[in-house]
């Protein structure tokens, strides 16, 4: 059997990990539909989820949260490392070097064992990590002090504040980043995880894996849309050149980032949800401009192609109100989405076989090899 290009509309595997519903533009962790998780839950609960299959009870929380806390640090060689990164290093670089690093550091993980409790162990250590090492490697390669975690707070008011560098406990900045990193945590066979679950299915570590997913979502058509989005509300700059650019755009029939989706054709679940936080936020702070330009450009992509924004266009421009630099859209991404990886890592482990599929030759045949005298 053949697939199509892009490996479109082919089922690849089982997972009971996440759902796509199609036909209702709808998303499912675990059974749990994703709009009642963002309203009643937390994003470690959300990751507790993922990794555990089930919500937590208060004390699996209370431990979850407590391993967490207690594993916020990360080696001084990590801290040595980003000072001398040049300025120009893409954070997304610097942080796939990172996990590479912090498996190194891991001694349990150089004894091969990929069993679910060793991944596990492996998913709650990178977890409480990533966020030492987003804020940080980002600010010493800028020449900026680091920061570092501050324990007394929740996963979230430690992440914004570690990235800021100013202690936000505000709750609906903290609500609006939290809400995003449950958006971002899963989204089934993806690009980055797929490419996990094809590391993971040669036996390879976690660490490894998810390295390889990470390089997967630097790309501006999985990950690095979000970056691409900001720039462009910015490049746009005032809601009265909003439509003229949308339209000349769609006219020279190029590529408008945030919108349309491999597999949402009447809307992206997650939108909603991002655009009514981040608007509660641009009301809350004044600053109304980019949910203006970008209610124009949503419009007018709606009556001119019949495309909805995916979630990418929303989160652009709440980030940007956080005071989140763009070039952390990416690795903020990449490390909500740990917990998607690693449960895929996981179950890949559970019920494994090596993914290797097959491909057509369309090549040359039958060539004869001159001297080099003659070629």
């Amino acid at each position: 059997m053949r697939a199509n290009k892009g490996l479109a509309g082919l089922i690849a595997g089982d997972t009971a990990i996440s759902k796509v519903d199609v036909s209702t533009s709808s998303l499912w962790y675990r059974g749990y539909d994703i709009n009642e998780l963002c309203e009643k839950t937390s994003f470690l609960e959300v990751a507790f989820l993922l990794l555990c299959e089930k919500l937590p009870n208060l004390k699996e929380f209370q431990e979850f949260e407590a391993f967490e806390r207690a594993h916020r640090d990360i080696p001084d060689s990590l801290y040595e490392l980003f000072k001398t990164m040049p300025s120009y290093s893409h954070p997304m670089d610097l942080l796939n070097q990172s996990v590479s690093i912090l498996g190194s550091f891991d001694e349990k993980n150089t004894l091969g064992s990929n069993s679910k409790e060793e991944n596990l162990r492996k998913a709650m250590r990178l977890l409480a990590k990533m966020p030492t090492v987003v804020a940080n490697s980002y600010r010493l390669s800028q020449g900026l002090t680091p920061v570092k975690p501050n324990k007394s707070l929740s996963y979230s008011e430690n992440f914004l504040s570690m990235i800021t560098g100013t202690e936000t406990k505000d709750p609906l900045s903290v609500k609006t980043f939290d809400t995003s990193m449950i958006l971002y945590a899963e989204h089934g066979y993806n690009a980055s995880t797929f490419s996990a679950r094809v590391t993971a299915a040669t036996l390879s570590d976690l660490y490894s894996a998810v390295s390889t997913a990470i390089g997967s979502l630097k790309g501006p058509l999985h990950g690095g849309a979000n970056e691409q989005v900001m720039y462009m509300l910015k490049e746009i700059e005032s809601v009265e050149r909003a439509k003229d650019y949308t339209l000349k755009k769609i006219n020279r029939k190029e590529k408008i980032m945030g919108f349309g989706h491999r597999l949402y054709r009447t809307g992206d679940s997650r939108t909603a949800v991002m655009k009514k936080l981040g608007k509660a936020l641009a009301t809350k702070l004044n600053i109304h401009i980019w949910h203006d330009i970008s209610d124009i450009m949503e419009a007018t992509m709606i009556e001119e192609k019949n495309i909805y924004p995916n979630l990418d266009f929303p989160a652009a421009s709440a980030y940007y109100l956080l005071g989140i630099p763009i070039e952390l859209y990416t690795p903020i991404f990449a490390a909500s989405r740990i917990t998607g990886w690693a449960a895929h890592i996981i179950e890949q482990h559970n019920d494994n076989r090596l993914i290797r599929p097959s491909c057509d030759y369309i090549g040359p045949n039958a060539r004869t090899v001159e001297p080099i005298s003659k070629r």
